[in-house]
């Protein structure tokens, strides 16, 4: 055997390996065209992701809170602490099989209030050929061995992108991370912000769920 040839083969090995989420990706995306929401059940880490969505929206609140000069240090941090509850609240019932089918679909979950944006429905997660395969991969990163960052879709705007995290588990490829659109976080930004507002009026009821925060249902 040539010297060159344990070289050539680790590096045919890792392409080979790196292509692996792709094949993941692209069952996700048929499931998701389909809307069948068993399968993409079984493609996603429901509890990872949820935790993600609370980071998400417990970041929004706190840098709004931060930046409001009228609050003192226990207010800041009675605000906080029901920021983090409502972002729990709200995860719970928005990062469901079905919404997230929903958002994987255009970018946009139908349970949100309001028009939805002109731009949503103009993408999403849609391979219908290698081609298109071909350009997910070009804008994806590998970020180690086990977890891959994907751009959803990769020729939109970044403000329309969603960032999806895919991570290896034993021998299967699973969702368990979605970094939204702006739109759509501005949009829930607002309804935790008017959340918060109540907390900070002196409303201590339990935070709305899904079907009165965001005007879907479950």
């Amino acid at each position: 055997m040539r010297w060159w040839t344990l070289p050539v083969l680790a590096i045919l090995g890792w392409f080979v390996y790196t292509l692996t989420p792709f094949y993941a990706l692209y069952d996700l995306a048929r499931a998701v065209q389909a809307h069948d929401v068993e399968a993409v059940d079984r493609r996603v880490n429901f509890r990872t992701l949820r935790l993600s969505i609370v980071r998400q929206m417990t970041a929004t609140a706190r840098s709004a809170i931060a930046a409001d000069p009228s609050l003192d240090s226990r207010e800041r941090q009675r605000l906080n602490d029901a920021a983090l509850g409502i972002s729990l609240a709200l995860a719970e019932s928005m990062v469901t099989p079905k919404t997230v089918t929903d958002l994987l679909d255009d970018g946009w979950p139908q349970g949100v209030e309001g028009a939805k944006p002109d731009k949503a429905g103009r993408g999403g997660l849609r391979i219908d050929g290698l081609g298109r395969l071909l350009a997910y991969y070009l804008a994806s990163e590998m970020r180690g061995f086990r977890t891959v960052v994907m751009i959803v879709p990769p020729d939109a705007a970044r403000a329309d992108q969603l960032r999806v995290r895919m991570r290896l588990r034993g021998s299967v490829w699973r969702l368990i991370d979605i970094e939204v659109t702006e739109a759509l976080r501005e949009r829930v930004a607002q309804k935790l912000a008017k959340a918060l507002a109540r907390v900070r009026g002196g409303d201590r009821a339990q935070p709305p769920d899904l079907g009165e925060s965001l005007g879907g249902s479950r």
